[in-house]
């Protein structure tokens, strides 16, 4: 067996692994790495349990949270959850609105294999009227200099949803292009 071809530009041993399978990336300092195309893939089977009302509620077009069934408390989650965080008693689904006001958000110029496409993408956290916590989302439709916090935005679903997080996202709401408050 031949030994792999040695490379000192990540760019051809991209070409070389295409070509052969296999190639030995040298560094400045010298120092070399097999690399090896290894293709592999997984079947994962998941349960959303509990969580199973939000996915299919994307696939309706619906935003769904969790409200506290504790009169006294009645603290909304915009991230559902089965039991309230604040006073432990169980809660049940709401809808929330489709529209609210962007709370925070990032650019990633990074990203998993899911989102290349969209790399640079912004990661953005959402707030509703009468939620006490936030949704983290995609935000689309924008450029980073035109984000702004307090930002009005709402809600898109996929038309052919999956039932992932990723069946939905946010965009700034039309009337609230350009006015900043």
């Amino acid at each position: 067996m031949t030994r792999p071809k040695v490379l000192d530009k990540f760019r051809d041993v991209q070409t070389e692994l295409a070509r052969s399978g296999s190639a030995i990336f040298r560094d400045p300092a010298g120092n070399e790495s097999l690399i090896i195309d290894f293709p592999y893939s997984i079947r994962y089977i998941h349960s959303y349990a509990e969580d199973s009302p939000f996915f299919l509620g994307l696939a309706e077009g619906r935003l769904r949270g969790s409200r506290c069934t504790n009169r006294a408390c009645g603290f909304v989650f915009a991230t559902p959850r089965s039991h309230c965080m604040v006073c432990g008693q169980p809660t049940q689904w709401i809808d929330l609105p489709k529209k609210g006001r962007l709370h925070s958000w990032t650019t990633c110029h990074f990203g998993s294999e899911a989102f290349l496409k969209e790399t640079p993408y912004n990661l953005a956290l959402v707030e509703f009227e009468g939620a006490g916590s936030l949704l983290l989302v995609r935000l689309k439709e924008c450029t980073e200099p035109e984000i702004y916090v307090g930002m009005p935005v709402e809600a898109r679903f996929e038309s052919n949803p999956r039932y992932l997080v990723t069946d939905v996202w946010f965009v700034p709401t039309r009337e609230g292009a350009g006015s900043r408050r």
